[in-house]
């Protein structure tokens, strides 16, 4: 398969989405652990700590514009592929979508772009003022007190609690199709990838939750 086979067969377009879904799939695990420190009720130093770790070496930076790369690259096929599948059969993630299928994973293109809308929110919260503050000063803002004033807000709570429940939704589908889009698809693995799957996302995702709840109900200092 060439470069050019890569993203425009339907072969290495499902590729595609399969790999950066799992590039995706273990960036989240990473800041679901960074955030999880703002638990630690230190008054946000071991959180920021972290961030600051994050945000002043060379890898993670490096790593951090890989994910915006990956995210891109996974939204474009996504959509390429709803568009691909509306006048094929046949064609998207490797799951076949049956009468049996959830409701979800035929809805993945509508999930994701609630995602989208909510990732643009998230990073107008949080990156956009700590990377434009860290240029103009050299240094990254409290990160933590940014959470503090953010999620004091009903509203915003709501939006981001939608935000999370919709990632959810899509990881429940597109942790096992990306493993089954790569090859690991057969019977002795299929209830395995199911199970951690469904594990998986209970767990990130009631992480990030409970997140801004935690702040908003006032569990942090």
């Amino acid at each position: 398969m060439t470069w050019k086979e890569v993203f425009t067969s339907s072969i290495g377009k499902k590729l595609v989405m399969g790999f950066t879904g799992l590039f995706l799939i273990l960036f989240l695990i990473v800041h679901v652990g960074l955030n999880a420190c703002i638990w630690a009720n230190d008054g946000g130093k071991m959180f920021n700590k972290g961030a600051a770790f994050m945000g002043d070496n060379v890898v993670p930076r490096i790593l951090e514009v890989g994910l915006f790369l990956g995210i891109l690259l996974h939204i474009v096929q996504s959509y390429i592929l709803y568009v691909t599948n509306r006048s094929k059969r046949g064609i998207g993630y490797a799951v076949s979508y049956d009468k049996g299928s959830t409701w979800y994973s035929r809805s993945m293109s509508l999930l994701g772009t609630l995602i989208l809308l909510f990732l643009i929110i998230h990073l107008a919260d949080f990156w956009v003022p700590n990377r434009s503050h860290q240029w103009a000063t050299g240094e990254e803002i409290n990160l933590y007190e940014k959470m503090k004033d953010v999620f004091q807000v009903w509203w915003v709570v709501v939006i981001y609690i939608l935000g999370c429940l919709s990632l959810g939704y899509h990881l429940a589908h597109g942790f096992q199709s990306a493993f089954k889009t790569i090859g690991v698809h057969n019977k002795k693995y299929n209830a395995m990838l199911t199970c951690l799957g469904y594990a998986y996302t209970i767990i990130v995702i009631g992480a990030f939750i409970m997140m801004p709840l935690s702040f908003a109900l006032g569990w942090l200092n």
